[in-house]
């Protein structure tokens, strides 16, 4: 058990490195993004938020990509299946379909569940963030107006 509890949070680690890495560029590209004064304020928004959350996306299949690559590498799923999609059954919380992790790996799933929550959340909070930020920026701008 100890075993499965240092792998995934190694990759849970790793993870949370290339959420953190995602999370400041977004957040720097938003301040830049807001430091120009847009002509049509709701088009910036929705150009500003759609960056952002397609940006998260990327960010989200990546981080279940290197949970596959760990499945792999400890071989935690049964032969022959989809790694990538038993990574994202496990990341979303969504819960396991046809394939079920083999005995000795079990407690990777909830890690990996564990794993998403956060970071989703993590997401969520960046993308709220984001959008009131770029908000707030457009009513300065129009009050000095």
């Amino acid at each position: 058990m100890l075993h499965q509890f240092l792998i995934g949070g190694v990759v849970s680690l790793c993870n949370i490195a290339i959420h953190a890495l995602v999370m400041a560029a977004v957040i720097r590209v938003a301040q830049v993004a807001d430091a120009k004064e847009a002509s049509r304020p709701w088009l910036h928004l929705v150009g500003v938020m759609i960056v952002t959350v397609s940006v998260l996306m990327t960010a989200h299949a990546a981080e279940v990509i290197v949970w596959s690559l760990a499945y792999a590498i400890v071989n935690a799923a049964p032969a022959n299946t989809g790694l990538v999609d038993f990574a994202f059954v496990n990341y979303t919380t969504l819960g396991y379909g046809d394939v079920t992790p083999v005995e000795r790996w079990r407690l990777l799933g909830p890690m990996t569940a564990m794993n998403g929550v956060l970071l989703f959340g993590w997401s969520t909070a960046v993308i709220f963030a984001v959008m009131r930020r770029t908000i707030l920026g457009e009513a300065a701008v129009a009050a000095t107006n």
